[in-house]
């Protein structure tokens, strides 16, 4: 099983946190219903955390997080005046991952703004190809490459694989339009690529000679390449430059970990020629979220979000695919697949010009308390994902006629068309001030169980994953 992760002990979050928080509390009544007080947060509140994960073909992941709540005066708690995010890690075969986030709300008066930058240099990034189901992934070799007492087959997952540097930078502005529940956002998003094959000798690093992957042995990219997939304009990436315009309505009690109301985008992206993008192209998002309180006080919560990534045309570089869209507080992350988008399938395995998804969870905070002038709670949650491609990219045979037959028998053992990617799973969250969350999460594909040669183990086998945050 392949898994990533940030691996952070609670109880030296806690004491890093209250070691360096620098701010004042008080203390008020709490609602008439609760038996506990609540602690009104003020000033700053840090929140650091170590960074440690494992991958068989990027190694080890040494690194930090750090992140800053201002919530000034208190007035707002438990949103924030302003907050910033930062985080740096490094990978033993020589990956490397920095993020710099922002958001404000007080600087500019009226209006919200969020800005942020990333660099990653991923020297074995997931690449299974396009439309789903219809792109094969043999689950059967890669699981007898990482048999280690297997002396006659050698580590198969670079065969899905690609080196790629990408350098992401984003400024949006949010305004009320009614009500400060009703909101109009506009941003310029930048983005550049470099990305094709893979390096062999990284790749290889530390491996037995039996289990190295060979010259010999085409990846799906340089198959893709082959069989005309992926266009000589677009295969070594280029650059991204985009305006996006939208509107937001947003009746959520409260940002960092919402019981109730409604949060629906609705966005446009444009990546005109003339703005300076390499490959030219137009593309939607709607995305609609909701909290139900089923037990009050935070403690029972049902939760789904419906997301819906659009193509206007017929084309967009494959370099851009695996995004999804985000305007504000958040920054543009990989992806159908992982964390953040569909909890238990391998990560950027459902790419498409169009793709729909779904995200439903139950959320029980368990217990409450304060420690340390700090509002401490753990939850349990139980969640299903789902995705699926619903407009593919172009998959015609486009190259030289002499690698048609390879292209035919690879094109034979996919599915005619995508279907659902559809997961289960449940995990553990440490929330500290309703902002500050640690999550321990394990997600399943249903696939693992099918039936259907087309479809079984084509997701993987499931993922373990600690992070930061909601999922939404």
């Amino acid at each position: 099983m392949k898994f990533r992760c940030i691996v952070a002990t609670l109880v030296a979050a806690l004491l890093t946190t209250t070691l360096f928080a620098q701010e004042a509390t008080v203390e008020h009544e709490a609602e008439a219903e609760k038996s506990k007080k609540e602690i009104v947060k003020t000033g700053l509140n840090y929140g650091p955390l170590p960074a440690v994960a494992f991958d068989a073909d990027k190694g080890f992941q040494l690194g930090a997080l750090l992140n800053i709540y201002n919530y000034g005066d208190g007035s707002t708690y438990p949103n924030t005046k302003s907050q910033w995010y930062m985080e740096a890690s490094w990978f033993t075969k020589g990956s490397l991952l920095l993020v710099l986030w922002y958001d404000n709300k007080t600087l500019i008066p009226g209006v919200r703004w969020s800005s942020a930058f990333t660099l990653t240099n991923d020297k074995a990034m997931d690449f299974y190809g396009f439309n789903g189901y219809v792109s094969h992934y043999n689950a059967d070799l890669v699981a007898l490459g990482k048999d280690k007492s297997n002396m006659e087959n050698f580590i198969y997952t670079p065969k899905y694989r690609i080196n790629r540097l990408q350098i992401l930078a984003k400024s949006d502005f949010t305004g009320n339009i009614w009500d400060n529940k009703f909101f109009w956002e506009a941003g310029y998003h930048f983005s550049y690529f470099k990305q094709g094959e893979i390096d062999r000798a990284k790749i290889n690093k530390g491996k037995d000679e039996h289990k190295m992957f060979p010259d010999g042995e085409s990846t799906i990219y340089e198959q893709y390449r082959r069989w005309g997939l992926i266009s000589d304009d677009e295969a070594y990436g280029g650059v991204n430059s985009s305006l996006r315009f939208g509107l937001l309505y947003d009746t959520r009690d409260k940002e960092g970990s919402p019981s109730r109301g409604i949060w629906a985008e609705g966005h446009v992206i444009v990546a005109p020629k003339w703005l300076g993008t390499s490959n030219p192209h137009y593309k939607y998002s709607l995305t609609f979220r909701q909290y139900f309180p089923i037990v009050s006080n935070d403690i029972l919560t049902f939760a789904y979000r419906l997301n819906y990534e659009g193509t206007f045309g017929k084309s967009a570089p494959y370099y851009v695919l695996p995004y999804i869209t985000t305007v504000g507080q958040a920054y543009d992350r990989d992806g159908m697949g992982g964390y953040r988008t569909i909890r238990g399938i391998m990560r950027n395995r459902v790419q498409g010009l169009d793709m729909a998804s779904y995200n439903a969870e139950l959320r029980w905070r368990f217990v409450s308390f304060p420690l340390w002038k700090q509002n401490i709670a753990f939850g349990l949650s139980l969640f299903s994902d789902g995705t699926m491609v619903t407009k593919g990219r172009d998959m015609t045979f486009r190259g030289e006629e002499q690698y048609r037959a390879e292209y035919d028998a690879y094109m034979a053992e996919g599915a005619e068309s995508d279907r659902p990617h559809i997961t289960v799973g449940a995990g553990l969250r440490f929330i500290m001030n309703q902002n500050f969350i640690v999550a321990f999460e394990y997600g399943m594909p249903v696939s693992r169980f099918s039936s259907n040669p087309v479809i079984k183990n084509q997701d993987g086998t499931g993922a373990f994953y600690i992070n930061t945050g909601y999922l939404f």
